[in-house]
């Protein structure tokens, strides 16, 4: 896909909007300012005894005045169209980029820091849709060019061809550099995203540098990234700023030509005071011509930098996603989605998995075959060493990471797509290192859910969390602060826990979430969690409460199920058990 490719598509998604912003950027910027030459001519003619009879300054005066006001309503009309196509250019392709992130595991969302793929979300789309709003720009600039030389050129070919010699030269010479304009903004951009995705790390590590007292050598290297930064900005910005200079200087020298060579023909009168304005304000509107030029080539460089820097996000996924059309709701007027409602094909019976496999590109570990069936109102606990895929498994199993072989069936039903089956009201994860963000404890815990004070409660005192909600500042509307660091380790699982309970999904898949926890705390959670007959959970733990809990025991070695069954005949016939239970607590 390239740049002109991209914003063609983006214009058949918006095409009225783009349609009167071209008109009106042909209108303003290319034609309306060749109209006051041509009163400009016979206005000085009259003055200076050359034009025909009957011919009044005053009519041509008050043409040009005219003329102005042309030109001032072309300039609010481009003044409000042209922002909204790049707002609105620039939305669509965030749109489309979130929701092909949002559909990708989870593991492999971004290829590059959040942060850094913030930055290309904010600054490439806008590029994109820069480009979207200079769509018209190379028909106004042929039809400015064409009309002024042919109108010049039945004034004096000769004058004409020697005062666009040097505006020639000057384009030629943006043209020329345009190649250095993409190498210079890749540099400046990929030094601004190191510089975002820096602080967005920076702030989701504070505890770690302060525990290692590397506030210092953060700072440093804050510092060092912000100066590579301000380097490439601005050589980027001092190409841009000396070839939009040489554009519209081209014209000057024009001008220059234009009165060394009319001075003996004017003095003869075969050149008169009025063909003089009319080749000074054709080579003004020329020479602003020229400067479009310049930002035009400017832009479409930028821009197909900024292309490929949002392909990159998709990730081997079809360009043609990007450019879509989408509702972008610009206006307030989107509806809020309703939670899912569980329908009677969702209660789960048994969940079957068969040969699930998923392998890490870069270590070549994972999982490999894996099978096993969760049934209704059992507790299955996976367990195995450090390193032997558990919550890899785990994250397969919900879609998360894109499985490479294996089957996985809902009461008897293949489900095609994991990524979007395994959610609520059907499936509840709690991660091993929960994520809250930067609001209330209660909008973490809702997260859009709507508000139930009775089913709230219910999930707040499952989690063991109705007693700390009483030493915080504001109970539930307490904020936690960037990811929860206002909470303990304990609180900000529970918290998780919470989240995923007052969904009230039909499975509760848990990945060591209970290992900040006390053993008493662990307990209570443990009963809250299997309270009815129909609770169904997949965990992953290595405690050997949790074990004795199990109605049925995963052992992983080496991305492999190596047994499978009650804990005290695993005991007995599974080596592999018996050494992570002599190392469990």
């Amino acid at each position: 896909m390239t740049a002109w490719t991209a914003v063609r598509a983006l214009f058949r998604a918006m095409p009225l909007r783009v349609l009167l912003n071209g008109l009106s950027v042909i209108g303003r910027g290319y034609l309306v300012p060749l109209l006051p030459g041509l009163a400009l001519k016979p206005f000085f003619d009259a003055l200076s005894g050359h034009a025909p009879a009957g011919s009044s300054p005053w009519t041509w005066l008050a043409l040009y005045a005219s003329l102005g006001a042309v030109f001032l309503t072309g300039q609010l009309a481009v003044g409000y169209l042209e922002p909204s196509v790049i707002l609105e250019g620039a939305t669509l392709l965030r749109t489309n980029l979130l929701s092909a992130i949002l559909r990708r595991p989870g593991a492999r969302a971004v290829p590059e820091s959040p942060g850094e793929a913030v930055g290309r979300l904010r600054d490439d789309a806008a590029e994109i849709g820069i480009l979207l709003a200079f769509l018209a720009d190379p028909l106004g600039q042929a039809l400015s060019i064409g009309i002024a030389l042919a109108v010049l050129a039945r004034v004096s070919p000769l004058v004409t061809l020697a005062v666009v010699v040097p505006m020639l030269l000057g384009l030629a010479v943006v043209n020329a550099a345009s190649h250095r304009i993409a190498t210079y903004r890749m540099a400046a951009q990929r030094a601004n995203g190191a510089v975002t995705g820096f602080v967005a790390e920076a702030f989701g590590a504070v505890t770690a540098v302060k525990g290692a007292g590397a506030e210092e050598r953060l700072a440093g290297r804050f510092r060092r990234l912000n100066e590579a930064r301000r380097d490439a900005s601005i050589r980027d910005a001092l190409l841009a700023r000396t070839l939009s200079s040489l554009s519209a200087n081209a014209s000057l020298l024009a001008t220059g030509c234009l009165l060394l060579m009319v001075g003996t023909s004017m003095r003869t009168g075969r050149f008169t005071v009025g063909d003089l304005a009319l080749f000074v304000s054709y080579l003004q509107a020329l020479g602003v011509t020229g400067t479009y030029f310049g930002s035009v080539v400017l832009v479409v460089r930028r821009a197909r930098v900024s292309l490929l820097r949002l392909l990159e996000l998709l990730q081997g996924e079809p360009p043609a996603i990007l450019v879509r059309p989408a509702p972008l709701f610009l206006r307030g007027d989107r509806q809020e989605a309703a939670p899912a409602a569980r329908q009677p094909e969702d209660r789960l019976e048994s969940l079957r998995v068969t040969g699930l496999t998923f392998r890490h590109p870069e270590s070549g570990r994972g999982i490999d075959g894996a099978s096993f069936e969760l049934r209704r109102g059992r507790l299955t606990v996976v367990t195995g060493r450090v390193g032997s895929g558990k919550t890899t498994l785990l994250r397969t199993l919900l879609g998360l990471l894109p499985r490479q072989a294996g089957r996985v069936e809902w009461n008897g039903h293949e489900i095609r797509d994991l990524a979007a089956f395994m959610v609520p009201p059907r499936c509840g994860h709690v991660p091993q290192v929960p994520r809250l963000v930067s609001e209330t404890l209660r909008e973490n815990v809702l997260m859009g859910v709507p508000p139930d004070p009775a089913h709230l409660a219910a999930a707040l005192r499952a989690a063991a969390l109705t007693e700390d909600l009483a030493a915080l500042d504001r109970g539930l509307d307490t904020p936690v602060g960037p990811r929860g660091v206002r909470l303990s380790g304990g609180q900000v699982q529970r918290a998780a826990i919470a989240r995923m309970l007052v969904r009230d999904p039909e499975v509760l898949v848990v990945d060591d979430a209970s290992s900040a926890l006390d053993v008493e705390t662990e307990a209570h959670v443990w009963e809250r969690l299997l309270e009815g007959p129909d609770r169904t959970c997949l965990a992953v733990s290595h405690r050997r409460a949790t074990l004795r809990r199990a109605d049925e025991v995963l052992v992983l070695a080496e991305g492999r199920v190596v047994a499978c069954g009650a804990l005290d005949e695993l005991l007995r016939t599974c080596a592999e058990l018996r050494a992570i239970w002599r190392e469990a607590r």
